[in-house]
C-alpha cells in the first residue's frame, strides 16, 4: 500500500499545481471524437469532518471548449501515435482559443486496456480505542494485492465499505470505539502499455498529465443521479469503439469492464452491407438509423448518393427498415454482452438495478425498446450533468465521459482516505505494485 499512497499524492501534487496555475484543460481521448474543455479553476475548498460529494474538492466553471475527429485510435487505444498527437493538439489548441488561456496540465481519461475490477480487504486491530486517521490508513495499507498478472497497472483504488466489529456498511468509522477495523476497496487495473501510450502522447504535445480516470467512470459520474449511485446502478457508455460499463453502489465504482464493440463497428456494417464509404454509412446511420423497425419504415426510401460516375449506382437508394437490419443484429451483440458481464459481477444483487444508457450510440432511436428485451427491465437514456459554463453543444450523452472528468477533477475520491501514517507500520505483503507505474513517469 505504500506505493500506492506515494503514487496518489504524486498525483494530488500535480493536481494541485495545475489548480494553483488557474486553469486546467480535460482531455476525453476517444475513438470516435476527441473532446476538450478548459477549466477555470475558482479554488480550493476546505476538507470537511467527513466524506462524500466534494469533500476537500474545487469549485471550477468550462470557459472553452472544443472537439475533434479522433484520429490514430482503435478500440478505445492508441494504434498510430503521430495521427492521435496531430488530433490531441488541434482540440487542445481551439480550447485554448476558446478560453483565450494556456493550459500546461491536463486530467485524461482511458477507454481502453481491457479494464478488470477486483474486491479487496483489510482489517486491524484497535484495542478498544476511537478509530483515527491513522487506523484507516492502516486497515487500507492491510488489503493484500491479487495476483493480476505482468504487464497490468492499477488504475483506481477506493474503500467501498467499513466494518467495525460487527457493524458493516459504514460510510466514516472514524471516532468510533471498537476492537477490529475492516474495510472492502474495489481495485480497478488496466494494461500498462495503454497508459504508457497515452502519457507518451500527451507529452509530445507539450502538455503535463495531472490525473487520469476510466472512462467508464467517468461517464458514470456524469450520467446517474445521485439517488442511482447510493442504491445500485449501471451506466452503459456506448462509445465509438468501446462500450464502457461501470457500476456504482453507495456512490462508490464497484465494478468497470469495456465491451470492444461501438458505434464504429455499427457503422462499418452499413458501409459492407451497402458499399457505401464509411462517411456515408456514418451519414445514414446518424440521419436515418434506429433499432427498431415498423411497418412505416419500409416505404421510407433512402437515397444513398454518391460521385462514382455511374448513374445507375449513384441513384441507389435503401428502405430504412432495410438500414435498422443491418444495424439490429450488432446492437443486439453489444447489449447481449453487456448483459452477460453485468450477470457476471452480481449485479442483480444491488438493492437497485438502475440502468442508464449514455454516450453517442445511446443515442440510436429504437435503443430504449429494445434494450428492455435483454435486461428484463426499461433503461433511462442519461445526459450528462448541467455543470458551469458547459457549452449547449457539450449537452449531448457523447460528452458524459467529459463532463464526468470534470467531476473527477473536483472532488477525486482516491484522494479521500489518504492518511499519513509511518513507514515502518505497513505490511511486507500490501498494495506494493499498485501505481507503480507512476514513478517512472512524474
Amino acid at each position: 500500500m505504500f506505493d500506492l499512497y506515494r503514487s496518489q499524492r504524486a498525483m494530488r501534487a500535480m493536481r494541485q499545481t495545475a489548480l494553483q496555475r488557474g486553469h486546467v484543460a480535460i482531455l476525453d481521448v476517444g475513438t470516435s471524437k476527441i473532446a476538450c474543455l478548459v477549466l477555470a479553476v475558482d479554488g480550493a475548498t476546505p476538507p470537511g469532518d467527513g466524506v462524500g460529494h466534494m469533500a476537500g474538492g474545487s469549485s471550477f466553471r468550462i470557459v472553452g471548449a472544443a472537439v475533434t475527429r479522433s484520429r490514430g485510435m482503435r478500440f478505445g487505444e492508441i494504434e498510430a501515435m503521430h495521427e492521435t498527437e496531430r488530433a490531441i493538439r488541434t482540440v487542445v489548441q481551439g480550447a485554448q482559443k476558446a478560453a483565450q488561456v494556456r493550459v500546461d496540465h491536463v486530467i485524461a481519461a482511458i477507454s481502453g486496456g481491457e479494464a478488470r475490477s477486483y474486491g479487496v480487504a483489510g482489517e486491524t486491530d484497535l484495542g478498544g480505542e476511537a478509530v483515527e486517521e491513522q487506523d484507516v490508513a492502516r486497515v487500507l495499507a492491510a488489503c493484500e494485492v491479487p495476483d493480476f498478472g505482468e504487464g497490468r497497472e492499477v488504475l483506481h483504488a477506493q474503500p467501498v465499505n467499513f466494518a467495525l466489529d460487527h457493524r458493516s456498511g459504514m460510510n466514516d468509522p472514524r471516532g468510533q470505539v471498537g476492537e477490529r477495523l475492516a474495510c472492502d476497496m474495489h481495485m480497478l487495473t488496466v494494461e500498462s502499455h495503454v497508459v504508457q501510450n497515452l502519457i507518451h502522447c500527451i507529452r509530445r504535445c507539450d502538455l503535463e498529465l495531472a490525473g487520469l480516470a476510466s472512462a467508464a467512470y467517468a461517464s458514470g459520474l456524469a450520467s446517474l443521479v445521485e439517488d442511482e449511485r447510493e442504491l445500485g446502478a449501471a451506466c452503459i457508455d456506448m462509445g465509438g469503439g468501446a462500450t464502457g460499463i461501470s457500476v456504482f453502489w453507495r456512490k462508490h465504482l464497484i465494478y468497470a469492464d469495456a465491451v470492444p464493440m461501438g458505434g464504429d463497428q455499427i457503422t462499418g456494417d452499413i458501409a459492407k452491407c451497402l458499399q457505401v464509404p464509411l462517411a456515408t454509412a456514418e451519414r445514414l446511420k446518424t440521419l436515418h438509423g434506429g433499432a427498431v423497425a415498423t411497418s412505416m419504415d419500409d416505404g421510407d426510401m433512402i437515397p444513398l448518393g454518391g460521385d462514382s460516375g455511374d448513374w445507375e449506382r449513384d441513384r441507389r437508394t435503401v428502405s430504412r427498415a432495410e438500414l435498422i437490419g443491418i444495424m439490429r443484429p450488432r446492437i443486439e451483440e453489444i447489449l447481449d454482452e453487456v448483459r452477460t458481464r453485468l450477470d457476471a459481477a452480481g449485479f442483480e444483487t444491488l438493492p437497485s438495478q438502475a440502468i442508464v444508457a449514455t454516450g453517442g450510440g445511446s443515442q440510436i432511436p429504437g435503443l430504449d425498446t429494445l434494450a428492455p428485451q435483454f435486461f428484463g427491465q426499461q433503461i433511462r437514456v442519461g445526459r450528462p450533468r448541467r455543470v458551469a459554463g458547459l457549452p449547449e453543444k457539450a449537452t449531448g450523452a457523447a460528452f458524459s465521459g467529459a463532463v464526468g472528468l470534470c467531476l473527477f477533477a473536483a472532488d477525486p475520491q482516491d484522494e479521500w482516505w489518504d492518511f499519513e501514517i509511518p513507514a515502518a507500520t505497513y505490511p511486507a505483503r500490501s498494495l506494493r505494485r499498485a501505481f507503480r507505474w507512476f514513478k517512472d513517469n512524474w
